[in-house]
């Protein structure tokens, strides 16, 4: 019951940072957890982050740190704010949402962090 769309991914250096952003077509505040994924060539998808609408956040062990999730209800957008990428880094980020028993995935963004 939701659509999801992400934005910002593209090329950066390694040590650098970049911001992705994932719109939703509902308000978020009705979403009872958003997160970030991602998938890499070869590899299975993984969390990355998760927020709550209570604003309670999960992160993986290898982005404690260097990544922040954050969410903007008047925008209906939850944000991955990425500093001190590595090349490990480098894969297919995915929105999501889970709503009641159903999760909802965007479409993904590409982040490539060269060395």
């Amino acid at each position: 019951q939701v659509q999801l769309v992400e934005s910002g991914g593209g090329l950066v250096q390694a040590g650098g940072s970049l911001r992705l952003s994932c719109a939703a077509s509902k308000s978020i505040v009705s979403i009872s957890t958003m997160g970030w994924y991602r998938q890499a060539p070869g590899k299975q998808r993984e969390l990355v982050a998760t927020i709550t609408s209570g604003d309670s956040t999960v992160y993986a062990d290898s982005v404690k740190g260097r990544f922040t999730i954050s969410r903007d209800n008047a925008k209906n957008t939850v944000y991955l704010q990425m500093s001190s990428l590595k090349p490990e880094d480098t894969a297919n980020y995915y929105c999501n949402a889970v709503i009641s028993i159903w999760s909802y995935w965007g479409k993904g963004t590409l982040v490539t962090v060269s060395s």
